[in-house]
């Protein structure tokens, strides 16, 4: 996943409204969303059929867990853990505090290539940085809308400049949770690169990341977006979740809340 918004306490009937890309390369196999665990709570989310985690994952409680990579100019290290156990291991629980508070308790960050998460629910939103050192660096964040790609939330590239921005112009404290879906889908589509300086490219010193690879909607010749979701957690019940299997400027989004509760057997699309 290389792009996730989060609006925390800013919608009055939505306290938590999470809009994501899935960017990837074009030939990793995945599916874009199947039951990832049936019960206990039930969990949702996308496959990467290749290590068998998921980039994002939401339970019944509405608990939900996203993360972004962080680029390196090594290949990935195969002898670590798959960095999709994460959104997995947080989804568990039937709140985001408890969550953060029991997962983080065990996590050793070089057990995983680094990486980013933010974990919410409808009463709280942290920040989980997993980059070094022995222990993750959790922060709870305030009400407010976010954006986290492959750099730290803290940073605020041009990406995370641009989206939100975006964001900011389609959403207001008195829209409606449907309304503020809408919008987000609209920038989830957005193929403008950012303006400004790009971030550092983890190729070397002195080179930047491809221009393109600032929009919000990726697309270059074997990399790009391959797939997003809108998680809407009301005040009550299960979140409502809509996928698009494709680049979203190309793919329409499916409501598929019905997944709650489908059969087992039958819970992939």
């Amino acid at each position: 996943m290389c792009l996730l918004i989060a609006l925390s306490g800013v919608l009055a009937d939505t306290p938590l409204l999470v809009a994501a890309n899935r960017d990837e390369l074009y030939d990793r196999p995945a599916e874009v969303i199947t039951v990832l665990r049936d019960s206990g709570p039930r969990i949702l989310g996308g496959r990467d059929t290749v290590a068998g985690g998921t980039w994002l994952a939401v339970n019944s409680h509405g608990v939900l867990a996203g993360l972004t990579n962080q680029p390196s100019a090594r290949a990935r290290d195969d002898t670590r853990r798959s960095r999709g156990e994460l959104p997995l291991a947080f989804a568990a629980y039937a709140d985001a505090a408890t969550a953060v508070a029991k997962v983080c308790a065990e996590l050793d960050p070089s057990d995983y290539n680094p990486c980013w998460l933010l974990v919410g629910d409808r009463h709280a939103l942290f920040s989980v940085g997993m980059t070094g050192g022995r222990h993750p660096v959790v922060e709870q964040l305030p009400a407010g809308t976010y954006v986290l790609e492959n750099v730290p939330l803290p940073d605020n590239s041009a990406k995370a400049r641009q989206v939100a921005r975006m964001v900011t112009a389609g959403t207001t404290s008195t829209a409606s949770g449907d309304a503020a879906e809408h919008a987000l889908a609209a920038v989830l589509r957005d193929h403008r690169p950012a303006a400004g300086p790009q971030q550092p490219d983890a190729g070397g010193p002195g080179r930047v990341r491809p221009a393109e690879l600032s929009a919000a909607c990726v697309h270059t010749a074997s990399y790009g977006t391959r797939s997003a979701m809108i998680v809407s957690v009301g005040a009550t019940g299960p979140p409502r979740v809509r996928v698009a299997d494709g680049p979203p400027c190309q793919a329409p989004f499916r409501d598929v809340t019905a997944l709650w509760a489908a059969p087992a057997q039958d819970a992939t699309p």
